[in-house]
């Protein structure tokens, strides 16, 4: 086999474990709305630019490998909301996102705090936590959406949370 050909089938496979998909399952979601209060209480904060980003993004479709507003993965909407929205650079793959920061416990999640899943053998799937037990992520099924976490197929598949 050729350099080439190795090289490139490195890289596939960084994407494949870098950013889970998510079944179609999922596709049963009721769509989660934005709380109005958020933009009085928050507007100047972490959650305030949050949701800012969020109605940029919402509905963009998921595209494994994807960095643009045509296609984005988990990861990589996670990688472009902090880099852009909180001036902190992350890891461009799931994988390695789920390395920095510290762990939070579920039940002491703040606005900004990433969410990480299992969703399949080795796929793992991350979202931003925004507030009340939900979170916003790139959706194989419904493209950059908000999900709750409390969800039967999310909070079987929970993982762990950080705070970077």
């Amino acid at each position: 086999m050729s350099i080439k050909y190795i090289s490139v089938l490195i890289v596939f496979c960084c994407f494949v474990v870098g950013c889970g998909t998510v079944s179609q399952r999922e596709q049963g979601l009721k769509q989660s709305r934005i709380p109005n209060s958020s933009f009085q209480t928050d507007s100047h904060g972490v959650k305030g630019k949050l949701y800012a980003k969020y109605r940029q993004w919402e509905g963009v479709p998921y595209q494994w490998g994807g960095l643009s507003r045509s296609g984005i993965d988990c990861s990589g909407f996670v990688h472009i909301i902090y880099k852009r929205e909180l001036g902190k650079i992350l890891p461009r793959t799931t994988e390695l996102q789920a390395r920095v920061g510290r762990h939070v416990d579920i039940n002491s999640l703040k606005a900004g705090d990433l969410v990480f899943f299992r969703i399949g053998n080795n796929a793992r799937h991350v979202g931003i936590y925004l507030e009340n037990r939900r979170f916003m992520h790139a959706s194989r099924s419904r493209g950059v959406t908000i999900s709750k976490l409390d969800h039967r197929y999310w909070k079987s598949r929970y993982w762990k949370s950080i705070r970077v």
